[in-house]
């Protein structure tokens, strides 16, 4: 009884915000990459629905009081994957430089490791702010260089974004580092 008391603990609406965030990244990419007529705007919708869902399945948890185990785990591979997928297909389009994305996405990674490592220690490392003002700027490089299939002048745009991640994001990785540290030590 306490198993099922559990799942259904588990299958909030939050949580299913998640997982409908994770269906959408592989419908995502087969847009992106299939040329018709409209891809772009149909990329956009469904990036800006998912990018939304991240947004709304933190709020509902925090405000219901329905963080769970499996929406902790879960909220962060969500986003890397919509993230990163979005960005290796926009490499495969040539719209982002693939030497940035690799860095985004191996710190992504690494970042994710590190924290599997310390949790694995019964060490918890929270999400840091800088994580999230890099994936918002991940979220706003990723929209405008999708719209770049359609108006072309907006990518300049989108690379800087992008390059303003990439730097963003090797600082939080060191500050992910440096709390681990701290934690092990």
């Amino acid at each position: 009884m306490a198993q099922i008391a559990g799942m259904r603990r588990n299958l909030n609406l939050p949580n299913l915000l998640t997982v409908f965030r994770i269906f959408l990244v592989p419908l995502i990419v087969a847009i992106l990459l299939v040329e018709f007529e409209g891809r772009a705007f149909f990329a956009l919708a469904l990036f800006l629905l998912a990018s939304l869902t991240d947004f709304v399945d933190g709020y509902l948890a925090r405000r219901n009081n329905q963080i769970t185990p499996l929406g902790i785990l879960l909220d962060p591979i969500a986003d890397k994957l919509l993230v990163s997928s979005s960005f290796i297909s926009l490499v495969a389009l040539k719209l982002a430089p693939a030497w940035a994305v690799i860095i985004l996405v191996g710190r992504e990674i690494g970042v994710t490791g590190l924290r599997a490592i310390a949790a694995g220690h019964g060490m918890l490392i929270p999400a840091s702010s800088l994580g999230k003002k890099k994936m918002l700027l991940e979220v706003i490089s990723v929209v405008l260089l999708i719209l770049s299939l359609k108006y072309p002048f907006l990518g300049r745009a989108g690379t800087v974004f992008l390059y303003f991640a990439v730097v963003l994001s090797l600082y939080s990785a060191g500050e992910y580092i440096i709390k681990f540290l701290k934690l092990s030590s």
